[in-house]
């Protein structure tokens, strides 16, 4: 992402550490704390996935309803990633990790303490901070690594997201299984959340780059305004209806003010998100496929866990599985999505990032498209799961490695942030797509659609990286990869 930020350099502060004291901690120590901060947001991503079914029950909400758990945590992730990744650009990037755990902490708490659907989605909106996390822990890393330990780094990160992934997982299946609550899994987070704390304030160094400026905050508030009012219209138009006031005064009123994001950022100094970069072709390649790939993976995290968890014998489709096996059955993918991101950096170096983009698409397309076709039994939906976890997998390491490396140094957060901004948004768009389907697909008086609900979403899952795909073969890699040191 080309040329983002312009800003002067401000006088060092007096609370800044200097370069000998930035560059302490052994780069072993730095690698290893970044990967458990990664492992806690990708624990933070899932744990709720065994629970959704029990969700639906104790807060009696439908499953279409349920969806808005995730596009909660979304909405506000793609609020918070630009917010954090310029805040610690300019302030620090340990410093501002920091407070973007004090707000996981707080989410956390009101997902634990709370025993009602507003709450729940109040705690998820919080817990949404951590698309900060990943912008925030590349600004440090890059502060203290060559170009190939970078891209090394970004993989290793990577690959502990899907890790952490895993393990929120399986431990809140464990404990849906053998605690006397179901309920008990939701302090999952606030465990896994200080585990980062402590990381946070004694081992990670700060970075010594500071390009000084300000944060344009009215460019970061009509930001998320909007995408609300366009996403809230997007899942909400099936229930209101498409022609009714309540739809299109979210949509149109959505639309106005991205748009005056647009002109608010062309005109700005210091944009939030510089705009400008989207002219440029490789930036459009990229954000397309950071776009697509959560559309699809974000977008049936709910619907997924469902389908494993519907018995058959009472709706005629679905899985069966307990909320432990639900875990598990989910694991498949993440943990081939950490192998994929491990590998992505092999396939890339040996067949170019955008035959690698190319195939991460591919992959995820071909997956879903198999589980709409076949998903009577776990075999077959598992198949589909291991491959679109590679595919994943290989897309959440280059995208990320093309946005940081495309950016000056001392914008490392900024650049990942819009990426990390992307990709929330894709996110978003998808969930807010299924939760459409599922609403039109869902009977009066039902708590979950019927089977055409499921089997369209993930047709829609294959579709949206099939086209992806034809976008990334128009992607040029640059001839030269700026990383000064």
């Amino acid at each position: 992402m080309t040329g983002t930020l312009s800003s002067t350099p401000s006088p060092a502060a007096p609370d800044r550490p200097d370069a000998a004291a930035v560059r302490r901690t052994p780069m072993g120590a730095v690698l290893a704390s970044v990967a458990v901060v990664e492992i806690v947001s990708g624990s933070l991503q899932t744990f709720l996935g065994p629970i959704f079914s029990s969700l639906s029950d104790s807060l009696n909400v439908t499953a279409a309803q349920l969806n808005w758990v995730s596009i909660a945590n979304l909405l506000a992730g793609a609020a918070f990633a630009p917010v954090l990744s310029r805040l610690g650009d300019l302030y620090g990037h340990r410093r501002v990790l920091r407070w973007n755990l004090a707000i996981m902490m707080l989410g956390s708490l009101l997902v634990a303490l709370g025993r009602s659907f507003e709450l729940l989605l109040a705690g998820q909106a919080l817990q949404g901070s951590l698309t900060g996390l990943f912008p925030l822990l590349v600004g440090i890393l890059r502060n203290h690594s060559s170009a190939d330990d970078n891209r090394h780094g970004i993989g290793i990160m990577a690959a502990a997201l899907g890790l952490g992934a895993g393990l929120g997982l399986v431990a809140s299946g464990l404990i849906v299984e053998y605690a006397s609550s179901p309920t008990a899994a939701l302090w999952v987070p606030v465990f896994m959340v200080g585990v980062a704390v402590g990381l946070a304030q004694f081992v990670l160094p700060e970075t010594d780059d500071r390009p000084g400026g300000r944060v344009d905050w009215a460019g970061g508030g009509l930001l998320g305004a909007g995408l609300v009012g366009v996403l809230l219209a997007l899942s909400q138009g099936p229930d209101w209806g498409w022609t009714q006031a309540g739809t299109l005064t979210a949509l149109i009123g959505g639309l106005v003010l991205l748009a005056a994001f647009v002109a608010v950022e062309l005109r700005h100094p210091e944009p939030m998100v510089n705009v400008r970069m989207f002219a440029d072709r490789q930036v459009n390649v990229i954000s397309c496929v950071a776009l697509a790939f959560p559309f699809s993976v974000f977008g049936l995290l709910v619907a997924n866990a469902i389908f494993l968890s519907l018995p058959a014998d009472t709706f005629g489709f679905g899985l069966g599985l307990s909320a432990l096996n639900v875990s598990f059955a989910m694991l498949v993918a993440i943990g081939v999505a950490a192998v994929g991101s491990f590998c992505a950096r092999f396939i890339a170096k040996a067949l170019g990032d955008r035959s690698a983009l190319v195939i991460g698409c591919t992959l995820i397309a071909a997956a879903y498209a198999w589980t709409a076709l076949f998903h009577a039994s776990l075999a077959e939906f598992l198949v589909g799961q291991a491959v679109a976890g590679f595919g994943v997998g290989m897309l959440q390491q280059v995208t990320r490695t093309i946005a940081v490396e495309a950016v000056p140094k001392e914008e490392t957060a900024v650049g990942s942030g819009v990426n990390e901004l992307v990709i929330t948004v894709g996110g978003s768009l998808g969930a807010a797509v299924v939760g459409a389907v599922f609403t039109a697909h869902t009977a009066e008086g039902a708590y979950v659609p019927d089977e055409a609900g499921f089997t369209l979403s993930w047709w829609i899952a294959a579709g949206v990286p099939a086209a992806a795909a034809l976008v990334a073969l128009a992607y040029r890699a640059p001839h030269a990869k700026e990383d000064s040191r």
